[in-house]
């Protein structure tokens, strides 16, 4: 499982011209799920968010977690991110969670996260969304479980 984490002063998602998640500042995590992923990945993914240290302390230096601002997630499915992209003109996407199941894991995600912190918005897997956020840094990073 990938997430791309973006710290953020504030972001939202919009489908079909209505907002379905927003948040001050925080985390906006853009979620790729793979083939071989399971509950524990997404359940380590939403912890490794939450404790990543990207926000800054008393001396500037990124030293403080979400939890530890008690900042806001936005949790948005993004298929492409499992995309193959190291030959060719075209992304291939063979290493992609089948979309039920792909939808299903990620909504296991949204649940794990909501019952384990109190700040947690989401876009909508399969849906046609757009993201608007403001990078904060710009500070972002990739992660893998």
């Amino acid at each position: 499982m990938l997430g791309l984490i973006q710290r953020v002063s504030h972001a939202d998602v919009r489908v079909t011209g209505h907002t379905v998640g927003t948040i001050g500042l925080g985390i906006l995590a853009l979620i790729g799920v793979e083939k071989t992923d399971t509950s524990q990945e997404a359940e380590k993914l939403f912890q490794r968010i939450l404790q990543y240290r990207i926000f800054p302390d008393a001396a500037g230096r990124m030293n403080l977690s979400l939890q530890d601002i008690q900042g806001g997630l936005l949790l948005v499915p993004q298929f492409t991110l499992v995309a193959e992209t190291h030959k060719g003109t075209r992304p291939g996407f063979s290493r992609g969670m089948p979309p039920e199941e792909g939808k299903k894991l990620f909504a296991y995600l949204v649940e794990h996260a909501r019952a384990h912190y109190p700040h947690v918005a989401a876009g909508q897997f399969g849906a046609y969304m757009q993201v608007s956020l403001c990078n904060d840094g710009p500070v972002t990073f990739l992660l893998h479980t």
